[in-house]
């Protein structure tokens, strides 16, 4: 743990995938055709969190939705790229504009086109459901299912490995 902990204590900017990570990994089309995801709030409140301590947030995925922009306009993500389906070429060229390494990023995927950019970031995580491929190659499975609060364990990680958790939950408890 104090190894992960380490390592998240270098991010500066947390890269997210949208289905299987952020949502369940279900698309859900109506009699209308219209296309629906499930977030989790859980998730949104670790964004949130690991904003608060200076860490940048950034989505990436390879399809396009409207209501992927929604969400990360909710949740006040930084970077939304969408309908990229080389994601470590995507993450090459958001960070040109940045003053951030690939070292220094998170990126959390849970499928095959993920895989690269796992391999290149300082700190890759994926959720217990991902493919068997990507989970042989994250420093962290997450105990959570995509979807299902995951991406809140890694924030935390970070606020943690920030040196920041205790500071965060303390607004929300009396001691």
């Amino acid at each position: 743990m104090q190894d992960l902990i380490q390592a998240a204590s270098k991010v500066k900017l947390l890269v997210l995938d949208v289905d299987g990570i952020l949502s369940n990994g279900y698309i859900i089309y109506d009699g209308e055709e219209i296309e629906t995801k499930c977030f989790n709030v859980k998730d949104g409140m670790g964004i949130k969190a690991v904003k608060w301590a200076g860490v940048k947030t950034a989505i990436i995925t390879g399809r396009s939705s409207p209501m992927v922009n929604k969400r990360a306009k909710e949740m006040g993500i930084d970077y939304v790229i969408q309908g990229r389906d080389d994601k470590l070429e995507a993450l090459n060229q958001l960070l040109l504009d940045l003053p951030i390494s690939l070292e220094q990023c998170a990126y959390m995927g849970d499928d095959l086109p993920d895989i690269k950019a796992l391999q290149s970031v300082g700190f890759s995580a994926t959720v217990a459901n991902a493919h068997a491929e990507v989970l042989s190659r994250v420093m962290m499975v997450t105990t959570r299912a995509g979807g299902e609060g995951a991406v809140r364990e890694v924030c935390d990680l970070i606020l943690k490995g920030h040196g920041k958790y205790e500071q965060y939950i303390s607004q929300y408890v009396l001691d």
